[in-house]
């Protein structure tokens, strides 16, 4: 591999908050398996310091979450990280889509969702 495919094939960063472990440990999996290289916080307010320190390519957002809901947070993340794409996702909300999408969530989906649309949704926004 030469030098120049590597820096064509960066490893793109995910972020993932969510505060369930076993959903959590899905998304990573599956994001892994795509050769992203994946952070994982479990609050609104460390995705708040987080985005002080990084820029993912991706946020995988859920809605309900210890200190807030999600949907709340998808303006001051764009603010933050103008190039993060935002996945907005809720099992309990899904009257939450329009707004999540109006206030700057490039993809909404609700749980439970296939490893297909997980992976369809990441490719149409990184690709």
């Amino acid at each position: 591999m030469t030098a120049n495919t590597t820096q064509d094939n960066k490893v793109k960063k995910a972020l993932i908050i969510e505060d369930e472990g076993d959903m959590c440990l899905l998304l990573n999996i599956l994001l892994d398996g795509k050769g992203m290289e994946v952070d994982h916080v479990q609050s609104l307010s460390a995705a708040e310091e987080y985005l002080l320190q990084e820029k993912p390519a991706i946020i995988l957002l859920d809605n309900r979450l210890p200190d807030g809901f999600g949907i709340d947070f998808i303006s001051l993340f764009k603010e933050r990280s103008p190039a993060s794409k935002i996945i907005m996702i809720s099992g309990i909300d899904a009257s939450a889509k329009d707004v999540a999408l109006e206030n700057g969530a490039d993809i909404f989906l609700e749980k439970p969702f296939t490893r297909a649309q997980l992976y369809e949704s990441v490719n149409e926004l990184l690709n």
